[in-house]
């Protein structure tokens, strides 16, 4: 079965980490739209030359342009057999212009996860949340270290903090997702796409959350 999601929840819920594990278990590709707007700029063509100087410029990518991005990733032969989307949409704006796109490449969602968490829950871990800058692994000091500390152990390179998870952004962020990537929630609940998942707990009790509503959707 085809099993193409898209993963909402507020930062440090658990979305990257879950969706890792899943695409690793169901053997197709997590898209994040950070990631592909990294690679992207790396290009020396028109559009990744584009996309580096908004990059560089500290400024958005609009709407439009992160649409043809997600339009080109989707369109890829590895997500023929589903995806799932980790940071797209975060507008209701831009789930319409999803949803244009995957009626284009002739795909459909299976569903949207909401990955549900705590304030409390979601500042210890951003804080303690750390990243491969090679190749964008994801751990944590306390949960999920790496095994030699500061290196990634997939590829070797060197884990950081983001500035986005010290304490100080973590607020903001949280009131940025509640102000404009919120009410897609109500967007999709209204489609009956969405599906709740409880990522209070540890990553194992997370993912047994995260794999009684895949198991459904499988049926």
């Amino acid at each position: 079965m085809v099993l193409s999601l898209v993963f909402l929840g507020p930062p440090g819920a658990g979305k990257g980490t879950i969706a890792q594990r899943v695409c690793e278990k169901k053997n197709i590709p997590q898209i994040s739209t950070g990631d592909i707007l990294r690679d992207a700029a790396k290009k020396d063509d028109e559009f990744g030359r584009s996309v580096k100087e908004i990059m560089e410029k500290g400024q958005y990518v609009d709407d439009e342009t992160m649409a043809k991005i997600v339009k080109n990733r989707l369109g890829e032969p590895d997500t023929a057999n589903g995806f799932i989307l980790d940071g797209y949409p975060r507008t209701v704006k831009q789930a319409e212009l999803l949803e244009s796109i995957l009626e284009e490449l002739g795909k459909k969602l299976s569903a949207i996860l909401l990955i549900q968490a705590s304030e409390e829950t979601v500042v210890s871990r951003l804080s303690g949340r750390r990243q491969c800058k090679n190749c964008n692994r994801i751990y944590h000091v306390k949960n999920i270290p790496p095994k030699e500390e500061g290196k990634c152990d997939e590829c070797g390179g060197e884990v950081f903090q983001r500035d986005d998870d010290k304490p100080d952004a973590i607020k903001e962020r949280l009131r940025i997702y509640s102000e404009k990537t919120a009410p897609l929630v109500g967007f999709y609940k209204e489609k009956g796409l969405i599906k709740e998942i409880d990522a209070n707990g540890e990553i194992e009790e997370n993912m047994q959350n995260v794999e009684a509503v895949l198991s459904k959707l499988e049926q």
